[in-house]
């Protein structure tokens, strides 16, 4: 797989977020942002329902354009250039059903041009890595929710796009089965860092998986607070979760919810 070390623009940044602004006719749903990430951290996104974070990631990746400001990924402000460069995960998993495991997580691939048996074979090969091996042939109702979502993130990562945007990519499970794919995406992630932007309505998730979280308040969402996680992508979640650092950055994280909901 491509790594992403080559996305950055002259700042350093792979991704650079300046003064930007985006309404639906009236309705103005951000304003003024200004974010940046720099190459292999991931930056969190959390705030209210409708505070316009699922939009900044469709800006982010090309699929639409802000009303004002500037959003670069590897230096280029072009949308057609953003979405090379961009690797969308949404919050449903999106996986054809009349298709395997195996030939869902090899679409990226074959998007990409490599005929089927090369792309088949790439991504079979991270069957295991990725916990699903065995499950190659196995048609999407046949897994479970968290198996659904790591090939969904295979399918992603094969993209070998240098920038992930992912939307709430794990809201759809249960608690036990989320905080299980929590701690197997930090694994995913320190095994081979890249560079991403997480949307999340769980601060504690947020402050988990990112290396930094920006609080958005309400609509139009601004930036209210910017947080660094204590410990992002440690092996051991729960001992991660339940530090004391942790704790009061989870508290710190709700206050700016709070206040940035009034």
């Amino acid at each position: 797989m491509e790594a992403g070390a080559g996305a950055r623009d002259e700042a350093g940044a792979a991704v650079a977020i300046e003064g930007l602004s985006h309404a639906f006719g009236e309705l103005e749903v951000v304003a003024g942002l200004d974010l940046a990430v720099p190459p292999h951290s991931v930056l969190g996104l959390v705030g209210p329902s409708g505070c316009g974070k699922s939009t900044l990631l469709e800006i982010l990746c090309g699929l639409r354009e802000p009303s004002a400001g500037s959003v670069a990924v590897g230096g280029e402000r072009a949308a057609a250039a953003r979405l090379a460069r961009c690797a969308f995960m949404p919050q449903r998993d999106l996986l054809l059903p009349w298709y395997s495991a195996l030939d869902n997580a090899a679409l990226a691939l074959r998007n990409r041009g490599l005929g089927r048996a090369e792309a088949r074979r790439r991504a079979g090969e991270l069957f295991g890595r990725f916990g699903i091996a065995g499950f190659e042939g196995a048609r999407p109702d046949r897994l479970s929710g968290g198996m659904r979502q790591r090939v969904a993130f295979l399918r992603t990562l094969v993209a070998g796009k240098p920038v992930l945007a992912l939307d709430e990519p794990f809201a759809a499970l249960d608690a036990i089965t989320r905080a299980e794919m929590q701690e197997w995406l930090a694994g995913a992630l320190r095994e081979d860092p890249r560079t991403a932007v997480l949307v999340s309505h769980d601060v504690e998730e947020a402050l988990y998986l990112c290396d930094r979280v920006a609080v958005l308040s309400a609509r139009p969402g601004r930036v209210v607070a910017e947080l660094q996680a204590p410990a992002p992508r440690a092996a051991d979640r729960l001992a991660a979760i339940t530090d004391p650092a942790f704790v009061a950055a989870r508290e710190a994280a709700l206050r700016a919810l709070r206040e940035g909901s009034r």
